[in-house]
């Protein structure tokens, strides 16, 4: 356990700078994705790290990622539900989503996948998001969302149902 409250000041200002530049971009796709508004993403990413260095919370070596898409997570829910976001968000084009290592072996290209995931609830939006875009597995994702394991694995098959069906609708045909 990393107890950031028991560093010194240069021992802690050493560990979240560290936190900072591994992480920061991926704060940022991830905000930038869900709320397709680069200064809101912005924001939320400086809030999420605002947190951890007023908050100096204790973590789990190896989890501070999910630590940090946790609390950004859940700032972009909060805006998301705001009356802003759907007057705003809600029916305008999906933005190109920002980008950032291939991880994955395939990141999503095709416009009509990224709309189709946009548009899914959000419930399913998260846990594909933080599957496919972020490549955290399910026992993960779990701890992010403070949720079962079992929910999440229903959530990403139930998401994956939806955005098959989706995408043959509008194609035409099977998708892979």
């Amino acid at each position: 356990m990393l107890d950031l409250s028991l560093l010194s000041d240069e021992e802690f200002s050493a560990a979240f700078d560290d936190l900072y530049t591994r992480y920061a971009d991926d704060v940022i796709r991830v905000c930038y994705f869900y709320l397709a508004d680069r200064g809101k993403a912005e924001d939320v990413c400086h809030d999420a790290f605002m947190s951890l260095y007023l908050n100096r919370p204790a973590l789990i070596p190896g989890k501070e990622k999910g630590w940090l898409l946790k609390v950004a997570m859940n700032r972009c829910r909060d805006i998301w539900r705001s009356s802003w976001a759907r007057r705003m968000v809600l029916g305008s084009p999906v933005f190109e989503l920002i980008p950032g290592p291939d991880t994955l072996g395939k990141r999503l290209e095709n416009a009509a996948i990224l709309t189709a995931v946009h548009n899914l609830p959000a419930d399913y939006r998260e846990v594909i998001l933080l599957y496919y875009y972020q490549g955290l597995g399910i026992r993960e994702i779990a701890e992010v969302l403070n949720l079962p394991e079992g929910t999440i694995s229903s959530r990403l098959a139930r998401g994956r149902s939806r955005l098959e069906k989706v995408l043959k609708d509008e194609e035409g045909g099977d998708w892979a």
